[in-house]
C-alpha cells in the first residue's frame, strides 16, 4: 500500500481551511442577528437602518453557509 502523503496534507489542509471558514461565517451571521436584536430594542428611530443593515448581513451569511454546504453535497453526490 503506498500512501500519497501530499494528497493526504493537501486534502487536510483545504477541508481544515473551508470548516474555518464556514463556521466563521455561521458566526457573523449570529453576530449579525444579535445585532439586529440589540438595535430593534432600543428606542432610537435612528436604529432602523442598522438593524436592517445587521438581519441583511446575517441573512446573507447564512445563504452563503448553505450554498456551501450545498456544494459540497453536490460534490459528494455528483
Amino acid at each position: 500500500m503506498n500512501i500519497d502523503w501530499a494528497a493526504l496534507g493537501s486534502v487536510f489542509g483545504v477541508s481544515l481551511a473551508v470548516t474555518v471558514a464556514l463556521v466563521g461565517l455561521f458566526t457573523l451571521g449570529i453576530i449579525g442577528l444579535s445585532k439586529h436584536e440589540a438595535a430593534t430594542s432600543g428606542a432610537s428611530s435612528a436604529a432602523g437602518g442598522t438593524a436592517t443593515a445587521a438581519r441583511t448581513g446575517a441573512y446573507a451569511c447564512f445563504a452563503l453557509c448553505a450554498a456551501a454546504v450545498a456544494y459540497g453535497i453536490y460534490l459528494i453526490v455528483a
